[in-house]
């Protein structure tokens, strides 16, 4: 069964960082694509980061520069560092698994962490 578990949210003034958590079972991070969305309440899942099972990784336009994802294999952790952070970047960040980073919307997610940015 697979599970992806999120963690580090939480709330931060503009400017500051957070370093969000996937704790994924069931599946290894280095055999399949991993990813991160974010959602704001009435407003479709906006795909932020991805890294492919060989390691590229991709980010939306929106985050590149600030966001750095990564994963750990001895862990089996996905992450997401995100610096500078801007009230924009407020929402809930979910975590995706997929054989396919082109598959991760209909993949495995979790249940995602809140992020809330005040200026």
């Amino acid at each position: 069964q697979v599970q992806l578990v999120e963690s580090g949210g939480g709330s931060v003034q503009a400017g500051g960082s957070l370093r969000l958590s996937c704790a994924v079972s069931g599946v290894t991070v280095n055999r399949y694509c991993l990813g991160w969305f974010r959602q704001v309440a009435g407003k479709e899942h906006e795909e932020v980061a991805t890294i492919a099972s060989y390691g590229t990784t991709w980010y939306a336009d929106s985050v590149k520069g600030r966001a750095t994802i990564s994963r750990f294999v001895p862990k089996n952790t996905l992450y997401l560092q995100m610096n500078s952070l801007k009230p924009e970047d407020t929402a809930m960040y979910y975590c995706a698994a997929a054989t396919l980073c082109g598959s991760l919307r209909s993949g495995y997610w979790g249940q995602g962490t809140q992020v809330t940015v005040s200026s």
